[in-house]
């Protein structure tokens, strides 16, 4: 199965669970496509901006740093207690080696505290870097940033959820979904930012397919 397959039927289960509660989600979704925000977002051909972030276990990873090796793919999520996230990323773990063979680095980048960070590394079995964007400092470069509503906000704590301790910070702000191919000169070459959290996401393949092209020297069976 896909990744969107995947996606649907994990939002099958939630609407399964939280019933019509799922309107307010949709609400949301629908509120930030009317904002305008992926229009406003990191576009294919911007250059991207360059950042130094912690990791999970006490050091420091920048996107300069990691350009110097090969492409990056970056992916903004909204949390460990994010189920669709952790589908992500856990997608995009089975599809590193393919990735690394293609000579390109994976990074996941959310507003959390480095300790949820480190859950959700251990939890989901990830080896590749895992950052804390405390908040969402770089997010906003990336224009991806919104603040929850109170509608969703309530959702969330009903599923013992605070953002605002997660985050270390009382704004209850999270990035929309967004996954960027850079390539080595720091230009974005691929772009997917879409509000609709649950099955918006940029599937792997369709990221292996852009690293290909910019290494056509590298196959990978």
């Amino acid at each position: 199965m896909s990744l969107q397959d995947d996606s649907s039927a994990l939002r099958k289960n939630l609407e399964a669970e939280i019933g019509d509660k799922i309107k307010v989600l949709d609400r949301e979704t629908e509120a930030l496509l009317q904002s305008g925000i992926i229009k406003n977002s990191l576009q294919v051909g911007q250059k991207a901006p360059d950042f130094t972030l912690p990791n999970a276990t006490g050091g420091e990873v920048s996107l300069s740093s990691l350009l110097k090796k090969g492409p990056v793919v970056l992916s903004f999520y909204r949390g460990e207690w994010c189920p669709f996230c952790n589908l992500e990323l856990r997608a995009y773990q089975q599809a590193l080696p393919k990735m690394e063979t293609l000579g390109a680095a994976f990074v996941a980048v959310s507003p959390e505290k480095p300790e949820f960070a480190q859950l959700l590394a251990d939890k989901q079995k990830l080896t590749f870097p895992v950052l804390t964007d405390h908040e969402n400092l770089i997010g906003r470069k990336y224009g991806l940033v919104y603040q929850m509503n109170s509608e969703v906000k309530a959702i969330a704590l009903n599923f013992g959820n605070d953002i605002s301790k997660r985050n270390g910070s009382d704004k209850w702000e999270v990035p929309v979904p967004g996954t960027f191919v850079i390539d080595t000169k720091g230009v974005v070459r691929f772009a997917q930012v879409d509000p609709n959290f649950m099955t918006g996401r940029a599937n792997p393949e369709a990221v292996l397919d852009i690293l290909t092209k910019l290494s056509p020297h590298r196959e990978w069976k």
